[in-house]
C-alpha cells in the first residue's frame, strides 16, 4: 500500500522536488558480488573472522579492511534546518540525505545521514562518539547555537577522526575565499578591511574566527541587541569571546550604526537592512547578504552602492555555497589520515577555493560555481598538504 490511496489525487505530483525525493535519495550497495559458496565464505563466515581477528590485534587495520575511512556520518538533531528552523529529526532527514549526495557527487565519499531524536547535548555527544568507529569523519549539520559550539568542541576532543560542524566552518571557509577575492578585485588586502558581521550564531562566530585568523583588519560583530562589546552584560561564553576578540574601535551601538564607513557587510542573521545603512558604507564597499531565500540586503539595491555583492542564492552571481568547501575538506582530511581539522586546514581550503577563480576574477565572479569540478580536488589537495605539514596525520 502506498501513501497515496487509489483514486485519490496526489497533491505532490506537480512539484518536481517531491519526485526527486520519492523513496529517499540513497541506497547501500555492496562492492563485492556473491556468486558462489566460496564468495559467501570469504565475504562472511568463516573468512571474515580472519579479518576481524587481525583488526582486533591491530586496530589500525580497520582503515584498510573496512569502509570506515571513506564514509562520513552526516549528523543532525533537526533544530536549525536551512531557513526552516527547529523542524525535528524526521523533517531534517531529506536535507541530510541531500548532503550525503553532495559528498558522493563532489568528493567521491560515501556518507550516511543520521538524525537524532534528542536535543540534549550530552546525549548527542555520547551517541555520536559511540557510532564513530563506523566512520572516517563526522559532519555535524543543522544543530542550533549555542549548543552546536559545545557539541562540536567535545566531539573534537573525544574523537580521533575529523569532526566539523558545516554550518559554522563550511560557511566561514567560503566567506573567507570570497572576501579574499573581493578585496583583490577592489584593490585592497584583508588587513585593510573593516568588517561588520551581522549575526552571532553558528555561522557568524565561525566567520569571525576565520577572518581574524586570516588577518582581517577590524571586525565588529552584532546580534539582535547591537554590537558585541566588553561592556555588555548577559553575553554567552561564545559572545563574550567575540566581544573580547573584536571591535577594536569600541563600538557600542546598533549594527546599522557600525556600518557607517565600514568596508564589508556580512549578513548571517536574516532581517532587513535599510538602504541608508548600505549607502553609509565606505567607497568600493563589499556586501555579502547571505540569508536564504531572502537576503538581508536587496541585491539590486546593494549594487547601487557596493562594488561587490554576494548572496546565498543560486540564481544570482557570487553564490556563497558550502558545497565549495565541505566535500574537499573531508576528502583531504581523510586522504591524509588526519585525526582532526585544524584552523590551518580551513585557511588552506579557503585559499584553494579563491585560487580556482584565477584569471576569471571580476566583481561578478569572486567564487567558483558550485558545480565547478576543480574545486573539491583543489581543496582536498590543499587540506591534505596542510594536515601533513602540521603533523596531524596518523603515522
Amino acid at each position: 500500500m502506498t501513501s497515496v490511496q487509489r483514486g485519490t489525487p496526489d497533491r505532490f505530483a506537480d512539484d518536481p522536488a517531491f519526485a526527486v525525493h520519492e523513496g529517499g535519495k540513497l541506497s547501500v550497495r555492496p562492492t563485492r558480488s556473491i556468486d558462489s559458496i566460496a564468495d559467501l565464505a570469504l565475504t562472511y563466515t568463516p573468512g571474515v573472522a580472519r579479518v576481524s581477528s587481525a583488526i582486533a590485534a591491530e586496530p589500525e587495520l580497520a582503515r584498510r579492511f573496512t569502509w570506515a575511512p571513506r564514509v562520513v556520518a552526516v549528523v543532525s538533531d533537526g533544530t536549525a534546518v536551512l531557513g526552516l528552523g527547529d523542524i525535528g529529526p524526521a523533517a531534517a532527514l531529506p536535507v541530510m540525505e541531500g548532503k550525503a549526495c553532495l559528498f558522493s557527487e563532489f568528493a567521491g565519499l560515501d556518507a550516511v545521514p543520521i538524525v537524532l531524536d534528542t536535543t540534549d547535548a550530552d546525549r548527542i555527544v555520547d551517541v555520536v562518539a559511540a557510532l564513530a568507529p563506523s566512520f572516517g569523519g563526522i559532519n555535524l549539520e543543522d544543530i542550533s547555537a549555542p549548543r552546536c559550539f559545545d557539541i562540536e568542541a567535545r566531539l573534537r576532543e573525544r574523537l580521533d577522526i575529523p569532526v566539523m560542524h558545516d554550518d559554522q566552518h563550511g560557511t566561514a571557509i567560503v566567506v573567507l575565499a570570497a572576501l579574499r577575492n573581493a578585496a583583490t578585485v577592489t584593490g585592497r588586502t584583508l588587513a585593510d578591511l573593516r568588517v561588520v558581521v551581522a549575526g552571532a550564531g553558528a555561522a557568524g562566530i565561525a566567520c569571525t574566527k576565520i577572518l581574524l585568523g586570516a588577518g582581517v583588519g577590524d571586525i565588529a560583530v552584532a546580534d539582535s541587541r547591537g554590537v558585541l562589546h566588553t561592556g555588555r552584560e548577559g553575553l554567552t561564553d561564545v559572545k563574550q569571546w567575540a566581544a573580547e576578540s573584536t571591535n577594536t574601535a569600541g563600538l557600542a551601538g546598533t549594527m546599522v550604526d557600525a556600518l557607517a564607513g565600514a568596508d564589508v557587510y556580512i549578513g548571517l542573521s536574516g532581517g532587513t537592512v535599510p538602504e541608508a545603512a548600505i549607502a553609509s558604507m565606505a567607497e568600493e564597499a563589499i556586501v555579502f547578504s547571505l540569508a536564504n531565500p531572502t537576503p538581508e540586503v536587496d541585491p539590486a539595491m546593494a549594487a547601487r552602492y557596493a562594488a561587490v555583492v554576494a548572496t546565498g542564492r543560486s540564481d544570482l552571481p557570487n553564490q556563497i555555497n558550502n558545497v565549495l568547501a565541505f566535500p574537499g575538506v573531508f576528502r583531504g582530511a581523510i586522504d591524509a589520515g588526519a585525526h582532526t581539522i585544524t584552523e590551518g586546514m580551513k585557511l588552506a581550503a579557503a585559499a584553494a577555493i579563491a585560487d580556482v577563480v584565477g584569471d576569471e576574477l571580476s566583481p561578478g565572479h569572486i567564487v567558483p560555481s558550485p558545480l565547478d569540478r576543480r574545486v573539491a580536488t583543489a581543496v582536498a589537495e590543499a587540506v591534505a598538504a596542510c594536515a601533513r605539514g602540521e603533523g596531524v596525520c596518523r603515522s
